[in-house]
Protein backbone atom coordinates (compact mmCIF):
# COMPACT_ATOMS: atom_id res chain seq x y z
CA UNK A 1 0.00 0.00 0.00
CA UNK A 2 3.10 2.72 0.30
CA UNK A 3 3.52 4.45 -2.74
CA UNK A 4 7.23 5.52 -2.82
CA UNK A 5 6.44 8.90 -4.40
CA UNK A 6 4.44 10.16 -1.91
CA UNK A 7 6.33 12.08 -0.14
CA UNK A 8 5.79 15.72 -0.35
CA UNK A 9 7.89 17.48 -3.31
CA UNK A 10 7.47 21.04 -3.09
CA UNK A 11 5.58 23.90 -1.35
CA UNK A 12 2.59 22.80 -3.87
CA UNK A 13 1.93 19.77 -1.53
CA UNK A 14 1.01 22.50 1.03
CA UNK A 15 -1.98 23.82 -0.94
CA UNK A 16 -4.47 21.30 -0.81
CA UNK A 17 -4.24 20.77 3.06
CA UNK A 18 -4.43 24.76 3.77
CA UNK A 19 -7.75 25.01 1.42
CA UNK A 20 -9.05 21.89 3.46
CA UNK A 21 -8.34 23.54 6.62
CA UNK A 22 -9.77 27.22 4.85
CA UNK A 23 -12.66 25.48 3.91
CA UNK A 24 -13.60 23.28 7.37
CA UNK A 25 -12.90 26.86 9.29
CA UNK A 26 -15.75 28.37 7.45
CA UNK A 27 -18.37 25.88 8.66
CA UNK A 28 -19.19 27.93 12.07
CA UNK A 29 -19.97 30.77 9.72
CA UNK A 30 -21.83 28.95 7.34
CA UNK A 31 -23.86 27.18 10.32
CA UNK A 32 -24.58 30.54 11.84
CA UNK A 33 -25.77 32.32 8.78
CA UNK A 34 -28.23 28.99 8.15
CA UNK A 35 -29.08 28.58 11.98
CA UNK A 36 -28.04 25.08 11.80
CA UNK A 37 -25.82 24.25 15.03
CA UNK A 38 -25.82 21.07 14.07
CA UNK A 39 -23.94 21.05 11.24
CA UNK A 40 -21.23 22.20 13.51
CA UNK A 41 -21.74 18.97 15.88
CA UNK A 42 -21.38 17.06 12.83
CA UNK A 43 -17.64 19.17 11.55
CA UNK A 44 -16.86 18.59 14.50
CA UNK A 45 -16.38 15.00 14.61
CA UNK A 46 -15.37 15.13 10.84
CA UNK A 47 -12.64 16.56 11.96
CA UNK A 48 -12.24 14.43 14.82
CA UNK A 49 -12.19 11.39 12.60
CA UNK A 50 -10.38 13.01 10.42
CA UNK A 51 -7.10 13.36 12.83
CA UNK A 52 -7.42 9.37 13.71
CA UNK A 53 -7.20 8.42 9.97
CA UNK A 54 -4.66 11.12 8.91
CA UNK A 55 -2.25 9.86 11.99
CA UNK A 56 -3.29 6.01 10.75
CA UNK A 57 -2.07 6.91 7.45
CA UNK A 58 1.43 6.78 8.69
CA UNK A 59 0.95 3.39 9.30
CA UNK A 60 -0.79 2.41 6.23
CA UNK A 61 -0.18 4.57 3.88
CA UNK A 62 3.69 4.60 3.89
CA UNK A 63 4.19 2.11 6.13
CA UNK A 64 2.39 -0.75 4.46
CA UNK A 65 0.93 -2.09 7.53
CA UNK A 66 -2.84 -2.54 8.09
CA UNK A 67 -3.50 -1.51 12.24
CA UNK A 68 -6.87 -2.74 13.74
CA UNK A 69 -5.91 -1.15 17.19
CA UNK A 70 -6.39 2.43 16.84
CA UNK A 71 -10.07 2.79 18.08
CA UNK A 72 -8.51 1.27 21.37
CA UNK A 73 -6.06 3.63 21.25
CA UNK A 74 -8.12 6.32 20.32
CA UNK A 75 -10.79 5.60 23.20
CA UNK A 76 -7.83 5.09 25.78
CA UNK A 77 -7.19 9.16 24.85
CA UNK A 78 -11.02 9.89 25.57
CA UNK A 79 -10.84 7.95 29.01
CA UNK A 80 -8.26 9.54 29.65
CA UNK A 81 -9.76 12.42 29.77
CA UNK A 82 -13.26 11.46 30.93
CA UNK A 83 -11.94 10.16 34.15
CA UNK A 84 -9.87 13.07 34.96
CA UNK A 85 -12.78 14.89 34.84
CA UNK A 86 -14.07 12.48 36.77
CA UNK A 87 -12.65 12.95 39.41
CA UNK A 88 -12.31 16.65 39.58
CA UNK A 89 -16.36 16.87 39.21
CA UNK A 90 -16.32 14.63 42.35
CA UNK A 91 -13.22 16.15 44.38
CA UNK A 92 -12.02 12.99 44.42
CA UNK A 93 -8.12 12.12 43.82
CA UNK A 94 -6.82 9.57 41.76
CA UNK A 95 -4.89 6.47 43.76
CA UNK A 96 -5.89 9.00 46.70
CA UNK A 97 -3.29 11.32 45.78
CA UNK A 98 -3.20 12.77 42.11
CA UNK A 99 -5.73 14.82 41.53
CA UNK A 100 -8.32 14.99 38.78
CA UNK A 101 -8.77 18.08 35.93
CA UNK A 102 -10.74 19.59 33.09
CA UNK A 103 -8.83 21.66 31.79
CA UNK A 104 -7.48 20.59 28.37
CA UNK A 105 -4.62 22.44 29.04
CA UNK A 106 -3.42 19.33 31.23
CA UNK A 107 -5.74 16.72 29.93
CA UNK A 108 -5.35 16.82 26.21
CA UNK A 109 -1.27 16.28 26.56
CA UNK A 110 -1.92 13.42 29.18
CA UNK A 111 -4.59 11.58 26.79
CA UNK A 112 -2.03 11.67 24.03
CA UNK A 113 1.01 10.81 25.73
CA UNK A 114 -1.27 8.03 27.41
CA UNK A 115 -2.22 6.69 23.63
CA UNK A 116 1.62 7.32 22.65
CA UNK A 117 2.66 5.00 25.32
CA UNK A 118 0.48 2.14 24.89
CA UNK A 119 1.20 2.12 21.02
CA UNK A 120 5.11 1.75 21.77
CA UNK A 121 4.32 -1.35 23.47
CA UNK A 122 1.62 -2.56 21.27
CA UNK A 123 3.62 -2.05 18.66
CA UNK A 124 7.27 -3.14 20.07
CA UNK A 125 4.99 -6.47 19.81
CA UNK A 126 2.73 -6.12 17.13
CA UNK A 127 6.28 -4.94 14.69
CA UNK A 128 7.49 -8.56 15.08
CA UNK A 129 4.83 -9.82 12.96
CA UNK A 130 3.57 -8.46 9.70
CA UNK A 131 1.14 -9.42 6.86
CA UNK A 132 -1.93 -11.07 8.21
CA UNK A 133 -0.80 -12.01 11.58
CA UNK A 134 0.07 -7.93 12.10
CA UNK A 135 -3.61 -7.18 11.33
CA UNK A 136 -4.83 -9.84 13.77
CA UNK A 137 -2.57 -9.23 16.80
CA UNK A 138 -3.55 -5.49 16.96
CA UNK A 139 -6.99 -6.47 16.14
CA UNK A 140 -6.64 -8.46 19.62
CA UNK A 141 -4.85 -6.03 21.47
CA UNK A 142 -8.06 -3.87 20.46
CA UNK A 143 -10.35 -5.86 21.57
CA UNK A 144 -8.13 -6.15 25.05
CA UNK A 145 -8.53 -2.39 25.37
CA UNK A 146 -12.56 -2.50 24.56
CA UNK A 147 -13.27 -5.04 27.60
CA UNK A 148 -10.71 -3.72 29.93
CA UNK A 149 -12.95 -0.08 29.22
CA UNK A 150 -16.39 -2.76 29.80
CA UNK A 151 -14.43 -3.65 33.14
CA UNK A 152 -14.53 -0.31 34.34
CA UNK A 153 -17.51 -0.22 36.36
CA UNK A 154 -16.85 2.64 38.37
CA UNK A 155 -16.54 4.71 35.24
CA UNK A 156 -19.66 3.53 33.59
CA UNK A 157 -18.37 0.32 32.63
CA UNK A 158 -20.59 -0.92 29.25
CA UNK A 159 -22.80 2.21 29.65
CA UNK A 160 -20.06 4.58 29.26
CA UNK A 161 -18.53 7.33 31.06
CA UNK A 162 -20.81 10.86 31.42
CA UNK A 163 -18.52 14.10 31.90
CA UNK A 164 -20.05 16.45 33.91
CA UNK A 165 -17.61 19.07 34.57
CA UNK A 166 -16.88 22.14 32.26
CA UNK A 167 -14.33 21.67 29.88
CA UNK A 168 -11.84 24.37 29.37
CA UNK A 169 -8.46 25.05 27.75
CA UNK A 170 -6.66 27.04 30.33
CA UNK A 171 -8.58 30.21 30.78
CA UNK A 172 -10.71 29.45 27.61
CA UNK A 173 -13.89 27.75 28.06
CA UNK A 174 -14.30 26.00 25.17
CA UNK A 175 -18.40 24.53 26.12
CA UNK A 176 -19.42 26.77 23.63
CA UNK A 177 -19.64 24.36 20.22
CA UNK A 178 -18.23 26.94 17.72
CA UNK A 179 -15.09 27.28 19.89
CA UNK A 180 -14.27 24.17 20.42
CA UNK A 181 -14.90 23.35 16.56
CA UNK A 182 -11.79 25.37 15.77
CA UNK A 183 -9.58 23.68 18.95
CA UNK A 184 -10.16 20.54 17.36
CA UNK A 185 -9.69 22.10 13.52
CA UNK A 186 -6.19 23.11 15.37
CA UNK A 187 -5.35 19.97 16.27
CA UNK A 188 -6.14 18.60 12.53
CA UNK A 189 -3.72 21.22 11.35
CA UNK A 190 -0.91 20.34 13.72
CA UNK A 191 -1.46 16.27 12.28
CA UNK A 192 -1.16 17.45 9.06
CA UNK A 193 1.61 19.55 10.09
CA UNK A 194 3.69 16.93 11.74
CA UNK A 195 2.19 13.81 9.61
CA UNK A 196 3.79 15.80 6.19
CA UNK A 197 6.96 16.70 7.64
CA UNK A 198 7.46 12.58 8.31
CA UNK A 199 6.32 11.57 5.31
CA UNK A 200 8.76 14.45 3.94
CA UNK A 201 11.76 13.31 5.55
CA UNK A 202 14.26 10.71 5.46
CA UNK A 203 12.32 8.64 7.85
CA UNK A 204 9.60 9.03 5.98
CA UNK A 205 11.80 7.63 2.54
CA UNK A 206 12.97 4.84 4.85
CA UNK A 207 9.30 3.85 6.00
CA UNK A 208 8.45 3.58 2.41
CA UNK A 209 11.17 2.24 1.41
CA UNK A 210 10.88 -1.19 3.75
CA UNK A 211 7.12 -0.97 3.06
CA UNK A 212 8.28 -2.01 -0.38
CA UNK A 213 11.03 -4.03 -0.09
CA UNK A 214 12.10 -4.90 3.44
CA UNK A 215 15.07 -7.22 2.33
CA UNK A 216 16.71 -4.10 0.36
CA UNK A 217 16.58 -1.74 3.21
CA UNK A 218 17.77 -4.49 5.52
CA UNK A 219 20.81 -5.20 3.19
CA UNK A 220 21.81 -1.65 3.24
CA UNK A 221 22.28 -1.55 6.98
CA UNK A 222 18.78 -0.04 7.90
CA UNK A 223 16.43 -1.77 10.69
CA UNK A 224 12.73 -0.90 9.46
CA UNK A 225 11.65 -2.14 13.16
CA UNK A 226 12.92 1.06 14.62
CA UNK A 227 11.39 3.01 12.52
CA UNK A 228 8.07 1.68 11.93
CA UNK A 229 7.84 1.41 15.81
CA UNK A 230 8.50 5.56 15.84
CA UNK A 231 5.77 5.27 13.26
CA UNK A 232 3.16 3.41 15.18
CA UNK A 233 3.52 5.30 18.31
CA UNK A 234 3.23 8.74 16.73
CA UNK A 235 0.43 7.60 14.99
CA UNK A 236 -1.18 6.21 18.18
CA UNK A 237 -0.03 9.85 19.89
CA UNK A 238 -2.49 11.68 17.50
CA UNK A 239 -5.19 8.96 17.84
CA UNK A 240 -5.15 9.42 21.28
CA UNK A 241 -5.64 13.11 20.91
CA UNK A 242 -8.67 12.73 18.74
CA UNK A 243 -9.99 10.44 21.40
CA UNK A 244 -9.64 13.23 23.79
CA UNK A 245 -11.46 16.12 21.78
CA UNK A 246 -13.79 13.23 21.23
CA UNK A 247 -14.55 12.89 24.56
CA UNK A 248 -14.82 16.45 25.36
CA UNK A 249 -16.88 17.62 22.70
CA UNK A 250 -19.60 14.76 23.35
CA UNK A 251 -19.28 14.85 26.87
CA UNK A 252 -19.09 11.20 26.94
CA UNK A 253 -16.91 8.15 26.06
CA UNK A 254 -17.70 4.49 26.10
CA UNK A 255 -16.41 1.28 24.84
CA UNK A 256 -18.25 2.08 21.49
CA UNK A 257 -15.85 3.73 20.61
CA UNK A 258 -13.26 1.52 21.25
CA UNK A 259 -15.22 -1.34 19.21
CA UNK A 260 -12.86 -2.88 16.27
CA UNK A 261 -15.15 -2.16 13.76
CA UNK A 262 -14.28 1.88 14.40
CA UNK A 263 -10.84 0.53 13.69
CA UNK A 264 -12.01 -0.78 10.48
CA UNK A 265 -13.72 2.61 9.76
CA UNK A 266 -10.56 4.69 10.59
CA UNK A 267 -8.49 2.27 7.93
CA UNK A 268 -11.62 2.53 5.30
CA UNK A 269 -10.82 6.77 5.72
CA UNK A 270 -7.73 6.50 5.64
CA UNK A 271 -7.45 4.43 2.57
CA UNK A 272 -10.57 5.97 0.80
CA UNK A 273 -9.10 9.45 0.57
CA UNK A 274 -6.01 7.33 -1.29
CA UNK A 275 -2.74 6.83 -0.33
CA UNK A 276 -0.62 8.73 -2.57
CA UNK A 277 -0.70 12.16 -0.04
CA UNK A 278 -1.13 12.81 3.84
CA UNK A 279 -4.25 14.87 3.33
CA UNK A 280 -6.27 12.13 1.51
CA UNK A 281 -7.54 10.64 4.69
CA UNK A 282 -9.17 14.34 5.27
CA UNK A 283 -11.52 13.88 2.43
CA UNK A 284 -11.73 10.02 3.27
Amino acid sequence: MADLSAAPRSTRDWIAPTILIALLALVPPISLATGDPFLVKVATRVVVFAIVAVALHLVVGFGGLVSLCHAGLFGIGGYVVAILAFHDFNAEPIFGFLPGASDLAITLPLAALASAAVAAVVGAISLRTSGPYFIMITLAFNQMFYYAAVALQKYGGEDGLQIMSAITLGPLDVSNRYRFFYVALAGLALTLLVITRMAASRFGVILRAAAANETRVVAVGVAPWAYRLVAFTVSGFFAGMAGALLAASQQFISPVDMAWDRSGDFVVMAVLGGVATVWGPVIG
